[in-house]
């Protein structure tokens, strides 16, 4: 019996050569996917790699602007929203100071409720 004859290598060899048509034609129709997919593959493969000595060294200088790139960018960030905030003049205290008023009206509305549904049930029974 050759390899030809074997029916399970004969399914897989077919199987091979769909994926490899299936792959061309991706290839084809889609460059771009097919690049963004390796670039991801190769992230993601230099990622589970440990990293070097030398690699180390290299990446440190960039990996410490970036960092502090980010740092001032959220700092801007936070500043210009505090800013922003205060000239709506809107602050910590007047938040709170707003919802402990909305508390409180819900409460004084709970109330108010709850005593004119008494009153109605009490009229109704006397009535």
């Amino acid at each position: 019996m050759t390899d030809r004859d074997d029916p399970s290598e004969s399914g897989a060899r077919q199987r091979a050569m769909e994926a490899y048509e299936s792959a061309t034609d991706t290839l084809g129709q889609a460059p771009l996917l097919v690049l963004a997919g390796g670039l991801a593959a190769g992230a993601l493969i230099a990622a589970l790699l440990p990293r070097t000595e030398a690699e180390s060294r290299l990446v440190r200088p960039t990996a410490r602007r970036v960092r502090d790139t980010a740092s001032v960018a959220l700092k801007a960030a936070k500043d210009t929203g505090s800013d922003r905030l205060d000239e709506l003049g809107l602050s910590r205290d007047k938040a709170e100071e707003t919802v402990r008023s909305l508390l409180d009206g819900l409460t004084d509305a709970a109330k108010a409720s709850a005593n004119a549904a008494l009153e109605a049930a009490r009229n109704a029974d006397n009535g």
